[in-house]
């Protein structure tokens, strides 16, 4: 996969998701999808399946990219900044780590990672949905 296509698969996959579900949804199911993308990349790569392997880590790393390219500075400041350092950093971290001797160590680092920043968007995904439904209730009274 080149960079080209793959920087359009990327934003393929954030705009398939941010319009099927509200946008913090779409980036707890995208990083959900790239920790899934790279746990296939170990597995395959240790069933010595290189190829099957490869591709998996390049969809995780297109979804991370797809994420960082998707920041806007402008709204977001320096929380918009940090995360696009974060993303990048867990890009080539599994870029470095990939065929490497140490390389589920390191994969099951990338994941915690990840999935730490997962439950952080879920967090303000729920409490973005409860002040919503309470500005609804409100709404009716």
């Amino acid at each position: 996969m080149t960079q080209s296509s793959m920087a359009q698969f990327a934003s393929q996959a954030y705009r398939g998701a941010a319009v099927a579900v509200p946008p913090l949804r779409a980036v707890v199911m995208l990083l959900n999808g790239a920790v899934s993308c790279l746990q296939k990349s170990l597995q395959a790569q240790e069933a010595r399946r290189f190829e099957e392997g490869h591709g998996h880590l390049t969809r995780a790393i297109a979804i991370l990219r797809g994420l960082s390219l998707h920041l806007d500075p402008n709204r977001g400041g320096a929380v918009a900044d940090q995360l696009f350092a974060t993303y990048n950093a867990l890009i080539l971290a599994a870029l470095r780590a990939y065929g490497r001797p140490h390389m589920r160590e390191n994969f099951q680092r990338i994941t915690a990672g990840l999935l730490e920043l997962r439950d952080s968007w879920d967090a303000v995904d729920a409490a973005a949905r409860g002040a919503r439904m309470s500005g609804d209730s409100a709404s009716r009274r």
